[in-house]
């Protein structure tokens, strides 16, 4: 797919349901007791790998035109898949369904895309192995495919070496059948969608700091869900705002929980013209985002507001490439284990196009205001990636060809439509 620079932006456009709450909104639905409706649910690839998942292990799904119905069984009333469980690309379905199957009464076997296979499940083996599960890769390499028994589980308190939302969520999602507390205890506080809404649905949760708790065997019970906008996706709008020349773009009904922000506060801090209008909290807290030009210079990144900003970090490198001065990410090693290694990617998309970037072990020295110019990109079928360089495109001389452009239908499937209709001649 090509791209052109431009010169302005303009308009209002409403972003995508939150992947991550649109996935627990499913999990969570099968195992409560009757009727959730979830409006606003992202139609993505990866969340409808979770739908397609849990209709195999017996749950009622349907999909109307605006609402997501899912008929809940409770706890207990997973049924065993006759078929493997394809996650496609999905890690948030692999890690987190893992959690809930360790506590069942089969056996069943997860398998993804060739992406899925290569990402380290290790991560969620550990804690659940300790718990009692019984979880292994067939192919011996700590990846999917897995296949995983249902155990007794006992409660434990792990101490997790990463702060990873879909590790803890795995563990306390296992807690729900164990015997006893389970709490899991990060280095930095992760987003924190599991905890919010299985409190929602009647679980026995709360979080202490670092430390997030939960009690096993609760009475979940259906409920609706309204799905804010995804600020993974609204990110690549306000690096748009932010970076064209004559820019405005707001973005309608954006989630701003304060797990997810850190794109809002590294944005403002480079020094990009951000307003929030409207904020209310439904369950989460959500607010209309206002996006003008700006004028961005390099900062810092790295410590406690890595986990709030992890899957944005690819769109902020694009900015930081524009921002005058030297921008240095840094403590964002896990960018190498998601569906790409998205410091080597940047590193090699980004110098193509002529910017100054070098990659380090955990993250990227960028040294920003060269001009950009069009380049052939390799997405490596990464969507952030391939919305990532959209942007860069957009700043950039000449044409950007971008390799596997339509990968963006993991998260976003309407793109570049959304990305076409802001574009004024």
């Amino acid at each position: 797919m090509n791209f052109q620079k431009i010169s302005r932006l303009r308009g209002e456009i409403t972003v995508p349901g939150d992947k991550s709450i649109s996935h627990r909104a499913v999990m969570f639905g099968a195992l409560a007791k009757g009727r959730t409706g979830i409006t606003g649910f992202l139609r993505g690839a990866d969340c409808l790998s979770t739908i397609s998942c849990f209709r195999q292990l017996g749950i009622s799904i349907e999909e109307g035109a605006d609402k997501i119905v899912v008929e809940g069984k409770g706890l207990h009333g997973l049924q065993a898949p006759a078929d493997v469980l394809d996650t496609g690309n999905s890690g948030t379905t692999t890690r987190l369904i893992s959690g809930i199957l360790a506590g069942q009464k089969f056996t069943s076997v997860l398998n993804g895309d060739a992406s899925i296979q290569k990402r380290p499940m290790k991560r969620i083996m550990t804690p659940l192995s300790q718990m009692g599960a019984s979880i292994r890769s067939l192919n011996g390499n700590d990846c999917a495919p897995l296949e995983i028994t249902g155990s007794p589980l006992r409660g434990i308190s792990y101490l997790s070496p990463v702060a990873s939302a879909q590790v803890k969520s795995a563990v306390l999602l296992a807690g729900l059948y164990a015997d006893g507390e389970t709490s899991v205890t990060e280095p930095a506080v992760s987003r924190n969608h599991t905890e919010l809404m299985l409190k929602s649905f009647g679980a026995d949760v709360r979080s202490e700091g670092l430390r997030a708790v939960i009690q096993p065997e609760p009475a979940l019970y259906g409920m609706d869900i309204l799905v804010p906008g995804d600020i993974s996706s609204a990110a690549y709008f306000i690096s748009a705002g932010a970076l064209v020349p004559d820019a405005e773009i707001l973005i309608r009904n954006v989630g701003i929980n304060p797990t997810r922000d850190g794109i809002l506060r590294a944005a403002k801090a480079m020094g990009a013209d951000i307003t929030l209008l409207n904020e209310k909290n439904t369950g989460e807290p959500v607010a209309d985002l206002l996006i003008k030009s700006s004028t961005l210079h390099g900062i810092t990144i790295g410590g406690d507001i890595i986990p709030t900003l992890i899957d944005e970090l690819p769109v902020i490198a694009v900015m930081a490439a524009a921002a005058g001065g030297t921008t240095t990410i840094k403590d964002a090693a896990e960018l190498k284990v998601k569906e790409s290694d998205r410091i080597a990617v940047m590193t090699e998309n980004l110098s193509a196009m002529g910017c100054d970037i070098t990659a380090t072990e955990d993250g990227m020295i960028i040294h920003g205001g060269k001009p950009l110019h069009g380049a052939v990109i390799d997405s490596h079928s990464d969507h952030r990636i391939a919305m990532s360089f959209a942007v860069a495109a957009m700043i950039a001389d000449g044409e950007t060809t971008i390799r596997d452009a339509d990968c963006v239908r993991i998260s976003y499937p309407g793109f570049y439509r959304d990305l076409e209709m802001l574009c004024v001649t």
